[in-house]
């Protein structure tokens, strides 16, 4: 008997180049791919995950990804990382690569030190350390 999802089990971003976003979240978010398949509409997907917990992001390669909308503004994916340095490395290597950042910014708790890299598609990765999650 198969395990059923229960509550909140992903978040599926469009995006116009599977292969380049998965490069994005696996450099910048440490993400790998769990599922990679084409659908019966011949839509590509790849499910990504870090793989500690049973939530993933479903990356849907559309062409018309700019009217299905995109996580801007405040909208992100969070990814914590271990320490500031590693916010700090991975901004600096986005910056190089000319992708968008901002911070890194330390707004204390519950925030922490936190910064912005928009990926290839213009959604939206914060990256972070110290902040308040769950149970703490």
């Amino acid at each position: 008997m198969q395990s059923l999802d229960l509550g909140l089990t992903h978040i599926a971003l469009p995006v116009s180049d599977l292969d380049r976003s998965l490069a994005f979240y696996r450099d910048y978010a440490h993400l790998e791919v769990i599922d990679r398949s084409i659908g019966g509409n011949g839509q590509e997907t790849a499910w990504i995950s870090d793989l500690t917990r049973s939530f993933v992001v479903k990356l849907l390669q559309s062409a018309s990804r700019p009217a299905l909308g995109r996580l801007s503004g405040w909208s992100h994916l969070g990814v914590g990382c271990l320490s500031t340095d590693e916010v700090d490395e991975r901004v600096a290597r986005a910056a190089a690569e000319s992708l968008g950042v901002i911070g890194p910014i330390d707004d204390g708790p519950p925030d922490g030190y936190w910064a912005i890299i928009i990926d290839p598609d213009g959604h939206n990765l914060e990256l972070s350390f110290g902040q308040r999650t769950l149970g703490t």
